[in-house]
């Protein structure tokens, strides 16, 4: 058989024969000549017709390499592929240099807006209990003029001998009320329990738990915290009175707070409810405050339940007739401490026995809560009614307890709102001086530390409301906005900054207008190294120059009922500040800086377990 050769000429094949064999070739055979062949082509010359075609193909096949690229899956024009790596590289570069300006060009961040004038003054109001500390004074206490002090306090009594070191002095003197101190310290603890995110916005968290520590401590130090019973508790140190003569003691003498060297007692009391149930309120308070260190929280708690046990079951005033507390802060009666530290109390550990102990009707109405009078609704060291029936009424609002608790809840809620309607200038429940100040303590002086505290309750008060979804409340057939409540708040803390008819801060270093003779021995006089004895003080007492040292943070007494203000050292209703007044000061200042409302509506129940109303009994059966 012959077939046509490509390559040119006749190319001969052996044709096969069928399965049977005859004289067809194997398949090695085959093979073997079919390779014979293959080499015979190869060596044959080519013509110029067949190498002309050859190197077309070759020539296309060049040029087929140069105008595409094999990636392997597929093939794309040389062209395309160049094309789109470069875009590809070239977006990459300016991508890479845009992150490269980003992070070497300094950034420029919009500015935050400027503190509110509340919040400038809850810095400086702060400050004021760092220059009231007794006992060793930390580095970081921010007053150059204070030193350590007191560090003798109840050792060098022998008829005592505990140690009273720490704690806070009261006023412009160097003695140490337990009642005005415990009450202070509640307040502040109550406004971080609200407004603890306020505090923190402020950066002033860290530094108000500082403060109030630094209370507790040492109110812990007054009894045996570690003990279930007690029978006596150091209710003051240092001593005031000078009407039995020119003896040294912390109000005779002018000295600096550091140059003590007179004698300074001890007065213990053995039955004292007020003073028992006022501690326990601030050390319960306290440890809501300092919850997130489980072992402080739960001394605060013990020593809290001590004190209250101790207060119920030995009846008395801290203050009897005659004892020098009784001059300086009398306390009228220990049925509103029962209702308060029971409420705080309640709050702290979750026990029911506090809420009925709070809820009680025979303590509320001892306490005055149903005969009214004119100082109803004032909240001072002695008094603390109002704020306990305004605690009440948060649990009202916000987990309705029901019964048996409804009735006296519902009370003390109704109150509470008709205690709202007297701040009001429109019901006249109070006079107001022209300036806009209300006279809460009947036109007597030191007015300031009753209007912050109302400040600070009408505040508080309106933000439940708001909290609860509730837009107001009634004054008979009128009802009134939450602003309303805020608004009188505002008017108050507002006269205190300036907006008075003296254009004068009532707050040291708040403003430019401030007084400058501050009734306090450690502003007046000056740190020189000298020790100057209880007489040789007088001339720095007396003298017309205003202080070395600005006090700054201090609220002082006040303005009298006609607006006017005396800005001399020696009248201390003028010009003396306070513990208790300062701390209702900056309560309210942190309830109305920054947001509008910032209350933490739930901290607060924390330790109190899920509520399950119990339902009232069933009526008697009927009989005919």
């Amino acid at each position: 058989m012959y077939s046509r050769d490509p390559w040119g000429g006749p190319l001969e094949i052996a044709a096969g024969g069928g399965g049977g064999g005859g004289d067809s070739a194997t398949d090695d055979d085959r093979s073997r000549n079919l390779q014979d062949l293959d080499r015979a082509a190869l060596s044959r010359q080519l013509d110029e017709t067949q190498q002309s075609w050859l190197l077309s193909r070759a020539g296309d096949s060049s040029k087929m390499k140069k105008r595409y690229v094999d990636l392997g899956c597929f093939v794309v024009s040389r062209k395309i592929f160049f094309w789109t790596a470069g875009t590809l590289l070239g977006f990459g570069l300016l991508i890479g240099f845009i992150l490269l300006i980003i992070n070497v060009v300094p950034h420029r961040h919009p500015k935050p807006p400027p503190p509110d004038q509340y919040t400038l003054a809850l810095h400086k109001a702060l400050l004021f209990f760092n220059a009231q500390r007794s006992g060793p004074i930390p580095k970081h206490n921010n007053v150059s003029w204070r030193g350590s002090s007191g560090m003798r306090d109840g050792l060098s009594d022998n008829a005592v001998r505990k140690n009273l070191v720490g704690g806070y002095y009261d006023a412009g003197d160097a003695i140490k009320f337990n009642f005005p101190m415990s009450f202070a310290m509640t307040m502040l603890s109550w406004s971080v329990v609200e407004y603890r995110d306020k505090y923190d916005s402020a950066g002033e968290l860290q530094h108000v738990k500082e403060i109030i520590k630094w209370g507790t401590d040492y109110l812990l130090k007054t009894f045996n915290s570690s003990a279930d019973t007690i029978d006596r508790i150091a209710a003051q140190v240092g001593q005031g009175d000078t009407s039995k003569g020119p003896n040294p003691n912390d109000h005779y003498c002018w000295v600096r707070p550091e140059d003590i060297e007179y004698p300074r007692p001890v007065y213990e009391c053995h039955s004292c409810s007020d003073l028992a149930a006022e501690m326990a309120a601030a050390l319960a308070s306290a440890s809501i405050v300092f919850k997130d260190n489980r072992k402080y929280s739960e001394k605060l708690i013990h020593g809290a339940r001590t004190l209250f046990k101790y207060g119920r079951e030995q009846r008395g005033r801290y203050s009897p007739g005659g004892s020098d507390p009784s001059l300086f802060y009398n306390s009228t009666s220990y049925w509103d401490e029962y209702v308060w530290g029971g409420a705080w109390l309640y709050y702290a550990t979750g026990n029911s026995s506090y809420l009925q102990l709070a809820t009680t009707r025979g303590i509320a109405k001892h306490a005055g809560a149903f005969w009214g009078g004119p100082d109803y609704g004032v909240l001072s060291w002695d008094n603390k009614l109002v704020a306990a029936q305004v605690l009440m009424s948060r649990l009202r609002l916000f987990l309705s307890p029901g019964y048996p608790y409804e009735e006296i809840l519902r009370t003390f809620h109704n109150q509470t709102e008709n205690v709202m309607c007297s701040y009001l200038p429109v019901f006249r429940s109070f006079n107001f001086t022209k300036g806009g100040l209300i006279q809460l303590n009947h036109g007597r002086p030191q007015p300031l530390q009753y209007a912050v505290n109302a400040a600070f309750l009408a505040s508080v008060y309106s933000d439940y409301l708001e909290a609860a979804d509730t837009p107001g409340w009634y004054c008979g057939p009128t009802f009134y906005s939450t602003e309303v409540l805020r608004n009188f708040a505002r008017s108050q803390i507002d006269y205190i900054l300036g907006k008075n008819p003296k254009k004068m801060s009532y707050l040291v270093g708040y403003g430019s207008h401030y007084p400058k003779h501050v009734h306090h021995r450690g502003a007046s006089i000056p740190k020189n190294g000298v020790k100057y004895t209880c007489k040789e003080g007088w001339k720095w007492r007396d003298t017309k120059r205003p202080n070395p040292y600005t006090m700054v943070g201090a609220m002082v007494a006040g303005p009298d009922r006609h607006d006017g203000f005396k800005d001399e050292r020696t009248n201390y209703n003028y010009t003396e500040p306070t513990l208790a007044g300062n701390a209702g000061l900056v309560a309210a200042l942190v309830s109305l800086s920054g947001l509008k409302t910032g209350l933490d509506k739930n901290s607060i129940f924390s330790a109190i377990p899920p509520m399950f109303p119990t339902p009232p009994p069933p009526p008697e059966a009927w009989r005919p």
